[in-house]
């Protein structure tokens, strides 16, 4: 009862209001303000980036680390106002992130896949890629995975391991691209003369670069035809309109001037046996 006396005391009470009154207070303070600077802090990162040409996704991924990483210092600060011992504190947490570590390591492996994709930039948003089997415009680089939008408008997320993990081809890269045909014609039919007229359908289109000049060759002797290659340049934004364009004028051009082209055809030759002494 004595014990209990002492510890309903009023001016023992008061004080340790007080004074866990004020930690609490001081820690919240700490805690409030830092976030604000934190905000300030990134916007301000975003902002000079952007003046400065960085590339969106890398600006966006390193804001959200900067303001991850200050707002865990500044949890650090509001606990150590309040008492906490923060080095035993830290020794749980390093505990804690290994054993979450283990258990996410497939989540570890996108994240840092998603990092040397942000870093090493194979492919920006907007370039149409192959990649991990999946084809489309790149939509969004997250720090797990990736965003893209196929052509007939399916969005596919792709985890970031399997597309740095791969071969990533990027059509967007460069800005041209070859389009490569195959014209077959007819043996009976004249090689140059067909090359010629596939060279006045390419000299008549305005999207069919000069530079680097296209090439018409015959490729091979085929089973019942000879195919031609045809190979033009395009801006890479008119290659599928140029490709469909040049093949239905081709075709058009070499019926009209009398060329065939081959289809494939089996004769069947029936021999009838008479039957001896029939």
């Amino acid at each position: 009862m004595g014990a209990i006396r002492d510890w309903l005391n009023p001016d023992l009470l008061g004080a340790l209001l007080i004074s866990w009154g004020g930690r609490i207070l001081a820690a919240l303070v700490v805690f409030v303000l830092g976030r604000l600077i934190i905000a300030m802090i990134a916007s301000t990162f975003r902002s000079a980036a952007g003046k400065a040409g960085a590339d969106t996704t890398l600006t966006h991924f390193l804001s959200n680390l900067l303001r991850i990483t200050l707002l865990v210092l500044v949890a650090l600060t509001a606990l150590g106002i309040l008492g906490v011992p923060t080095t035993n504190f830290l020794a749980i947490l390093g505990a804690a992130g290994l054993a979450v570590g283990l258990a996410l390591k497939d989540s570890l492996s996108n994240f840092s896949s998603g990092v040397m994709l942000v870093f090493f930039k194979p492919f920006r948003v907007g370039d149409f890629i192959d990649a991990a089997g999946v084809s489309g415009v790149v939509e969004q680089i997250s720090i797990f995975n990736t965003e893209l939008r196929t052509p007939d408008n399916r969005a596919v997320i792709v985890p970031n391991s399997l597309i740095y993990g791969g071969s990533i081809t990027n059509f967007s890269a460069k800005e041209t691209r070859r389009i490569d045909l195959v014209i077959s014609i007819g043996y009976g039919d004249e090689i140059h003369r067909a090359k010629a007229l596939i060279q006045d359908v390419l000299s008549a289109d305005e999207q069919v670069l000069d530079d680097p000049a296209p090439t018409i060759m015959v490729l091979e002797l085929g089973a019942s035809s000879v195919d031609i290659a045809v190979r033009p340049w395009v801006k890479i934004g008119d290659y599928w309109p140029v490709r469909g364009a040049l093949l239905e004028k081709i075709k058009q051009v070499l019926e009209e001037n009398g060329l065939s082209i081959p289809y494939q055809q089996h004769d069947v030759h029936i021999v009838s046996q008479v039957a001896a002494g029939a």
